[in-house]
């Protein structure tokens, strides 16, 4: 394994969306070009299925180094009442394109801190959505909550407006390991709000775990494993760590390349956490997540309707999901959009009754057919292109790049299919890679996206 880690071992995207961001066309793309396959996709799945609406809510009161997420750092609370106004404004621009009221089948708070907010405003938000909306059948709302401001407050407020799945941000339970990432939470707090939420009625609780941080050595991956095993969250997210201190803002230059695991380091950590975790029960989900048998994210892989999109895997596929707030990013299925950065500037386009999108991505029936190999692949471990609607011109460069991998041991191809075997499998981005026509058309000369291991 080690010699493959060390082969293996290169920058590549993590494929929530195909094409990835940094190979969207912007030459090609516009708002009114937008606004039209949003119309043409909700007129397709409203009914049937609804949308998916993520909420992204900015603001934290601490920086966390191993975060690559769009945040304001700030303990100024007279921030959130604004800011709600602008994104419910946001909703609306967008309920004035449908010609029906939406139906929304899923909804996720992300950020940021969502839990930054209070539970009032939480509350708000929500009801103001639902003032121009409708809940689909067996709708899903889920919201990512810090340990240490999480109060029961927030948990039963936000029970009572619908949601069900909360996940928690654990990162590890080593306080050296936690100094250095500057997100310092102890495992009773984590435990007090992991129990909060079952009394409150919760059916789905994760948690986040993450390996190869800053000065973190196996028996610090163990004992959070281990620690995690006394409270059994339904689902897990356990994944790598992405050394991105090329972007700004995200604190990482506060420690050195010499500071984190080594590439083969960093797959023992996974290989000896997925062990502990199969142990228990735990079964492992797509790529780096884990779910118990009883929670949706298992049955939707059972059933074979495991989805991946920017809210990372999901337990059912809308074709429309809108991304409210700054920096958000949609999905028509046809084209993506990204929201302005900025705080300031989307709350200005807002206010002046612009959606504040600037740039995305229509994309061409070759990418509709690469993304859906992708998607195959990230779900469920398999692809096939028997049908004429999954083949594309560049399918013959696309198998001379997995020979390699399948002489490795990593994939199984034949004339029509491509299986990934258990070998392969942690390597997954690596032969998502191999499908990705975009990057090897046009390889980027400074390194763009986390290393694959």
């Amino acid at each position: 394994m080690c010699s493959l880690v060390q082969k293996y071992n290169i920058p590549g995207p993590r494929y929530t969306s195909y094409p990835t961001v940094p190979y969207w066309n912007m030459e090609t793309f516009s708002g009114r070009k937008w606004k039209s396959t949003v119309q043409q996709s909700f007129n397709e799945g409203n009914a049937s299925e609804g949308i998916s609406l993520y909420i992204h809510l900015p603001f934290c009161e601490s920086m966390c180094t191993f975060c690559g997420c769009h945040k304001r750092i700030t303990k100024r609370h007279d921030v959130e009442s604004p800011y709600i106004t602008s994104v419910l404004k946001e909703w609306r621009l967008y309920c004035d394109l449908f010609e029906t009221r939406p139906r929304i089948k899923e909804l996720h708070l992300g950020g940021g801190t969502p839990t930054f907010f209070s539970p009032d405003n939480l509350k708000r938000l929500i009801n103001g959505i639902f003032r121009n909306a409708d809940h689909a059948d067996n709708y899903e709302f889920s919201f990512e909550g810090h340990p240490n401001n999480t109060s029961r407050e927030h948990l039963q407020t936000l029970y009572d407006v619908g949601f069900r799945r909360v996940s928690f941000g654990v990162q590890d339970y080593n306080e050296f390991v936690q100094r250095a990432i500057h997100r310092v939470q102890p495992f009773e707090k984590v435990k007090e709000v992991t129990d909060w939420a079952r009394e409150i009625g919760y059916t789905s609780i994760g948690h986040d775990i993450i390996f190869g941080l800053p000065f973190q050595k196996m028996e610090h991956v163990e004992q959070t494993i281990l620690k995690t095993k006394d409270l059994m969250p339904d689902r897990l997210a356990f994944y790598s760590y992405a050394h991105v201190p090329w972007l700004k803002g995200n604190g990482q230059r506060g420690y050195k390349d010499t500071d984190l695991p080594t590439g083969e380091e960093k797959r023992a950590q996974y290989e000896k956490g997925k062990r502990l975790l199969a142990e228990v029960g735990y079964h492992e989900i797509g790529m780096d997540h884990f779910s118990l048998s009883g929670d949706t994210l298992y049955k939707s892989m059972q059933s074979g309707a495991l989805h991946r999109n920017f809210m990372g895997y999901t337990a059912s596929k809308t074709q429309l999901m809108i991304g409210l707030g700054a920096s958000s990013i949609s999905d028509s299925w046809y084209s993506f959009a990204q929201n302005v950065k900025s705080i300031e500037e989307y709350q200005h386009l807002v206010e002046n009754d612009i959606i504040p999108i600037y740039r995305g991505h229509i994309l061409t029936s070759e990418d509709q057919v690469v993304r859906k190999h992708i998607l195959n692949l990230m779900c469920h471990f398999e692809s096939s292109w028997a049908g004429q609607d999954m083949y594309f011109d560049k399918l013959n460069e696309v198998k001379d790049r997995l020979r390699e991998m399948e002489t490795d041991g990593l994939v199984v191809v034949s004339e029509n299919h491509i299986d990934v075997t258990e070998k392969g499998r942690p390597f997954i981005r690596n032969i998502c890679m191999a499908f990705d026509v975009l990057l090897h058309r046009n390889k980027p000369e400074t390194q763009l996206f986390s290393m694959t291991v």
